[in-house]
């Protein structure tokens, strides 16, 4: 875990100094698509509701009153107070958007223009605008207007109906990654949306994400299998399924371990290192086809030296053989393992009142521009006088909205 200040850690210019974006979602996909450009240089600013601000403030442990998770999800942003019901809150909102080059939302299709903040209005202010729109479902379609979390995306994306054991009831992942993964095609989409922008004359677009469609991206060859063969993937447990072998096994002190030895040459250093030469050397074997064909007893022999051996060794026996292998991590694993500290993948932060909170370092690492933590999530209405005074209000207008709850 790295302490040293970012001026030691090499951070120059960020790739995205210069590109303001302002925040209008809640929760994760939305203020995840922002964290990403944040950590990366953009000035984000965050409307929230004056006195509650974002739920996730509140949500799992919390220090004091404010939730761990906020303190990383929101790094780097500006938080401001804005009450979007009042006329006053929404021509603030027009004019922070008018001088921006990206605006990410994640209401329900329909809300930002009820609120007057609608793409019409917006792109009117501001021609070379970038709107992300992140919905359950998208701005289109008979299914638009229905309400649609991570969980529906997951579900209506493929990814539930083939993650878990057979015999049960579909698994859900232990994080929200649908909301994860559309919040990273969002900032994608935003960035190729910048491009355009750059190169075609400066003009904007919608960049329209649906959490079901982000998940379906990912189905990798389910679609064209089974459009040709009719063929209805289903769960599988552990077992990469048609890719053998690859799998997780338990050790003889309860160990679980991930084995991946599907590559042609990697299966024959693995039954080597098993004990098992005449597999290695069985020419039917040779390729993944006549693998999968004989999985079922690929998986035994695997299984079987696995279960006479501790976790340690196996792991020992297996990198010696340079054989893809791990046993499967905790956060307590993270903490002490020498890949994550070697490339600083936790880093510490200060929080309010002077105490050391370890945080997820920022990804992908840049060599010439890399992103960094410049501050952790802030108090709700922190950066309010200070961005308001930028559209040239004064301290008696500011107190002024204040009292009338604009702000």
């Amino acid at each position: 875990m790295s302490d040293a200040p970012k001026a030691e850690q090499g951070v120059t210019d960020k790739p995205l100094q210069g590109v303001r974006v302002i925040e209008f979602g809640t929760l994760i996909a939305g203020p995840f698509c922002t964290r990403i450009l944040a950590e990366f240089g953009a000035e984000v600013i965050k409307i929230e509701t004056p006195g509650t601000g974002d739920p996730l403030r509140k949500w799992r442990k919390l220090h004091g009153d404010t939730s761990l998770w906020w303190y990383v999800q929101a790094r780097n942003k500006q938080s401001v107070t804005l009450n979007l019901k009042s006329p006053e809150g929404v021509a603030i909102a027009r004019q922070l958007v008018a001088n921006a080059d990206i605006v990410v939302e994640n209401f329900r299709p329909g809300v930002m223009e009820k609120l007057g903040l609608g793409w019409d209005v917006l792109s009117a202010d501001n021609p070379g605008l970038v709107m992300v729109r992140l919905s359950g479902f998208g701005q289109t379609g008979p299914y638009r207007d229905q309400p649609g979390f991570g969980a529906i995306g997951e579900s209506m994306g493929g990814l539930r109906y083939i993650t878990g054991d057979p015999e049960l009831p579909p698994f859900k992942t232990g994080i929200s990654i649908g909301d994860s993964i559309a919040a990273l095609w969002a900032a994608l989409g935003a960035l190729m949306a910048l491009r355009h922008r750059e190169v075609a004359g400066g003009q904007g677009q919608v960049v329209d994400v649906a959490l079901y469609e982000a998940v379906f991206a990912m189905m990798e060859s389910m679609v064209p299998e089974f459009d040709h063969y009719g063929f209805i993937r289903e769960r599988t447990g552990n077992v990469m399924p048609g890719i053998t072998p690859s799998n997780t096994h338990t050790a003889r002190d309860g160990k679980h371990i991930i084995v991946g030895g599907n590559g042609d040459a990697i299966f024959k250093r693995l039954m080597r290192a098993v004990g098992r030469p005449d597999l290695a050397d069985d020419a039917a074997l040779a390729d993944n086809a006549g693998r999968d064909a004989r999985a079922a007893e690929i998986y035994g022999v695997i299984d079987d030296w696995v279960g006479r051996h501790d976790g340690q060794v196996v792991l020992e026996t297996l990198k010696a053989a340079d054989v893809p292998v791990s046993n499967i991590y905790s956060v307590a694993d993270m903490f002490a393992d020498p890949q994550y500290l070697a490339r600083q993948m936790i880093e510490r932060v200060g929080l309010p009142g002077g105490e050391s909170l370890a945080i997820p370092s920022v990804v992908p690492k840049l060599t010439a521009t890399p992103g960094a933590t410049e501050w952790i999530g802030p108090a709700l209405g922190a950066h309010t006088d200070c961005v308001l005074k930028g559209l040239g209000l004064d301290e008696a207008a500011i107190s002024q909205l204040r009292q009338k709850g604009v702000v």
